[in-house]
């Protein structure tokens, strides 16, 4: 750092705070946004991120920056439009910007952004008397932080301090975060190998094997690998909208009770209605012992996370407040947000507009993949959280970056194009539905036309390697 560093310093932030305050852009103002949002990723952020998102490099002569959206839509800086069935991952339940949400941030930023950490700050508890009131069986207390995967930590560390014991089940490919206590519950290598060893005494189960998890709590009883926890995602977001059999989750209740072990629902995606039921273990009617939320949580517009359990299993944080802590969690701006997004899910029914929309997006995809049976392996999913599985990589890449090319912005899940996430805001309308639909066709017409030559097959769905 030199004084010549500081004074530029000065000037670019500047340069950027005039950016941020202004609505729209001018056509040269827009590519110099660009050009300079792509320079600041290489040489600052991650390189590897610009090469992984190749549909924003490949949009045209400017890659595509964003800038603005309201409802299922969103546009870049250089004005197109497009219809976002991605969904920030499950963060735009509620959609791009929604004004009720907004204005509760709004208001509450007039008064105290962050807390004292000494005094009561009143949105907290109203956040937790709300989440109260909405979540399953005799859930009643909630503790707040910045994201998924912290709740999936507090959610581990409260078990370990209920159960004084060490241990977790979870699932082959399930998704839980990538902190170093989530990422041990993570069942994928390509997150897990480079960062070993992780937490140690975790089992992984294929997921929606009832059989297996007695199994392994059998085994752990017997050569005394102490169970705290059994955690699983009610439908695995990550490893493509994987639903399981409707007897998996009642079958891990009555297994936790059997062993005493505690039940963790892992809801940072499939909570809020995304799913069609308010949170996804509804669809079994199960009540866990431990619930993560976070994502949705915060409307769209600010990150919040939160883990919940029922008062026995919370006596351990009662007796001693500061054993589990977080400066900026639950802070004033994202209680308010949080606070208007269960209202407004609440008030435009979107857990039955989930479950109505889903149900008509996915019988379509169905048909299409019908018709397209050389190119799609299955359609799977609940609600308006939908996975659309392809033969190989390349194909699921190609249908992404052609639907994306036609205004559609959607995405592989993760490091993973044979699988094609379709997760839009809850509140996209039927048209918009029937848009992406149609492009859908299109990007498939057009890519059957570049394939279809003498002598070109495509890769049958049971050559492929998962």
């Amino acid at each position: 750092m030199s004084a010549d560093g500081l004074l530029k310093a000065l000037h670019d932030s500047q340069r950027y705070l005039d950016v941020v305050q202004k609505p729209q852009l001018g056509k040269s103002e827009a590519e110099w946004l660009v050009e300079t949002t792509v320079e600041n990723f290489a040489k600052y952020y991650n390189s590897g991120f610009i090469e992984y998102r190749k549909s924003v490099a490949e949009a045209g002569d400017f890659a595509s920056v964003e800038w603005t959206g309201r409802g299922a839509t969103f546009r870049d800086v250089l004005g197109k439009e497009y219809i976002d069935c991605l969904g920030g991952f499950g963060v735009f339940n509620l959609g791009w910007a929604h004004p009720k949400v907004v204005g509760a941030v709004q208001a509450q930023l007039l008064k105290s952004p962050l807390p004292t950490q000494e005094l009561l700050d009143p949105l907290r508890g109203m956040l937790a008397h709300l989440l109260a009131e909405i979540t399953p069986g005799d859930i009643q207390y909630s503790f707040f932080v910045g994201s998924g995967t912290e709740a999936v930590e507090g959610a581990m560390k409260i078990a370990k301090l209920y159960t004084r014991k060490s241990g977790f089940i979870a699932a082959v490919r399930g998704f839980h975060g990538k902190t170093t206590g989530s990422l041990a519950l993570t069942g994928k290598s390509i997150f897990r190998r480079p960062a070993m060893p992780l937490h140690n005494n975790i089992y992984h189960v294929p997921f929606g094997d009832a059989d297996a998890v007695e199994q392994q709590l059998r085994i752990a009883r017997e050569v005394g690998n102490d169970i705290a926890a059994v955690v699983m995602e009610p439908i695995q977001g990550e490893a493509g909208a994987i639903v399981p059999p409707d007897d998996f989750w009642p079958c891990l209740r009555q297994l936790c009770d059997e062993y005493e072990v505690l039940l963790i629902a892992d809801e940072v995606q499939t909570g809020l209605g995304r799913t069609g039921q308010f949170w996804g273990v509804d669809h079994w009617k199960v009540a866990p012992d431990i619930i993560t939320s976070a994502k949705a949580l915060g409307g769209g517009v600010m990150p919040i996370g939160a883990f919940m359990a029922s008062p026995k299993i919370w006596s351990v944080l009662n007796s001693n407040p500061f054993i589990h802590t977080s400066t900026t969690g639950g802070n004033p701006l994202a209680c308010a947000a949080a606070i208007a997004a269960i209202n407004v899910t609440l008030e435009e029914g979107l857990v039955e507009q989930a479950a109505e929309k889903g149900d008509y997006f996915i019988q379509h995809l169905q048909a299409i993949a019908a018709r397209h049976n050389d190119i799609y392996t299955d359609i799977t999913g609940k609600g308006l959280l939908i996975g659309q599985h392809f033969v190989n990589d390349d194909i699921g890449y190609e249908i992404a970056a052609g639907l994306f090319k036609r205004g559609v912005l959607i995405s592989g899940t993760l490091n993973n194009s044979r699988v094609i996430r379709v997760e839009p805001p809850l509140v996209i309308t039927k048209d918009e539905i029937d848009s992406v639909l149609n492009k859908l066709e299109d990007t498939i017409q057009a890519l059957h036309t570049t394939i279809a030559g003498p002598g070109v097959t495509l890769v049958p769905a049971q050559d492929v390697v998962a």
